[in-house]
C-alpha cells in the first residue's frame, strides 16, 4: 500500500516567481539633491538562478597544460582548467540588482564612458568605502552575505579610511 501523497501547494507560490524590491540605505557621502539625505538604495532580489547564469558568463573552461604546452591527460582524456573571475561576477550582480540607481541607464552610463554595465558599479561609487557599503547592501538583500555586527561594520569602515 502506497503512502497518501503530500500537497506542494506550499511549493505554489507567486513570490517564488517574482524577484522583490528592497531598500537599504546608501552611503552617507552620496546625499540626494532634492531631500539633502543620504540616497536610499533600490535593490531587486535576484533569484539564485539568475546569479547562477551571470557567474556562469565570468567562468572560462581552457585545456590545461604543463610548462612546455602539453597538455595535460586524465584516464585517458585531455584535462581542463576552469578559471572564475569572481570579482567582475560580483560587480555583473550588483549592477543587475540595483534598481537605484539603475547602473543599466544609458545617461548613466555615457556619463561614465561606460559601455560594460560590470564596470558600472566601480564608476558611480569610486570611493572604497562607498563601493565597500553598496556591494553589502546588495549581498546582504540577495542572502549571498550575512548582515554585519555594528562592530564588525565599524572595524571594516574605519580600515577601509586608512
Amino acid at each position: 500500500m502506497s503512502a497518501p501523497k503530500k500537497s506542494l501547494k506550499a511549493f505554489m507560490r507567486e513570490s517564488a516567481k517574482t524577484e522583490e524590491i528592497v531598500t537599504a540605505p546608501g552611503p552617507e557621502s552620496i546625499i540626494d539633491p532634492e531631500t539633502g539625505q543620504p540616497v536610499v538604495l533600490e535593490i531587486k532580489v535576484l533569484s539564485t538562478e539568475t546569479i547562477q547564469k551571470i557567474n556562469d558568463r565570468y567562468k572560462r573552461k581552457a585545456v590545461a597544460v604543463d610548462k612546455k604546452g602539453q597538455p595535460y591527460i586524465a584516464n585517458g582524456e585531455v584535462a581542463f582548467r576552469v578559471d572564475k573571475d569572481n570579482v567582475k561576477a560580483s560587480q555583473h550582480i550588483i549592477a543587475e540588482a540595483l534598481v537605484h540607481p539603475d547602473l543599466k541607464d544609458p545617461e548613466l552610463m555615457a556619463f561614465f564612458e561606460c559601455v560594460d554595465i560590470a564596470e558600472m558599479p566601480l564608476k558611480v561609487f569610486p570611493k572604497s568605502d562607498e563601493y565597500t557599503h553598496v556591494s553589502r547592501a546588495v549581498m546582504v538583500a540577495l542572502g549571498i552575505a550575512s548582515e554585519p555586527d555594528q562592530e564588525e561594520y565599524d572595524a571594516a569602515l574605519n580600515e577601509a579610511k586608512n
